[in-house]
């Protein structure tokens, strides 16, 4: 375990997420807001849940507040919601920059008590292991509106990016 492999493998998340707004893009504000009786509720939902998370996980990492949540609107605002989204990654890109081995192992986390005992390694597995998470729930409502999706598996990354 070492800190490229990690930048490697959120090169696929982020490349991830960005295929799965493409998809998004492809709806109409009717399907991107309507109600899903499951997870975190429409897809608008879902993204917003998966944006805030990162944010909030990798800004305790770093030791700062994480950004204000978006707020919901009663309008298509998937281009505030894809600005914050570019923001969150770059900051998460500007952390994994910076990260070196021997950080891996460490526990920056100072709140909340629950989270003190864990090491780097640990929240940076889980951020992407959750957001392959929600990309997959993502891409079940996708489908189910009718958009044609793609697979997310890591091999299909590696195989194109050696």
């Amino acid at each position: 375990m070492n800190a490229n492999a990690f930048r490697h493998f959120y090169n696929y998340h982020f490349a991830e997420n960005r295929t799965v707004w493409s998809h998004v893009t492809l709806l109409t504000y009717e399907q991107f807001t309507q109600a899903v009786d499951y997870s975190r509720g429409s897809v608008r939902d879902q993204i917003v849940h998966l944006i805030d998370a990162e944010d909030m996980w990798f800004s305790e990492l770093r030791g700062v507040e994480p950004s204000e949540p978006i707020p919901s609107a009663d309008f298509d605002d998937r281009d505030t919601i894809r600005a914050h989204w570019d923001k969150i990654e770059q900051n998460s890109r500007t952390y994994l920059a910076e990260l070196q081995d021997d950080m891996l192992f460490a526990k920056p986390i100072k709140e909340p008590k629950e989270d003190q005992s864990l090491v780097v390694w640990q929240v940076l597995l889980h951020v992407a292991n959750h957001g392959t998470d929600h990309r997959a729930q993502l891409l079940r409502v996708l489908h189910d509106l009718g958009v044609k999706t793609v697979s997310q598996d890591y091999i299909f990354y590696v195989y194109d990016n050696p």
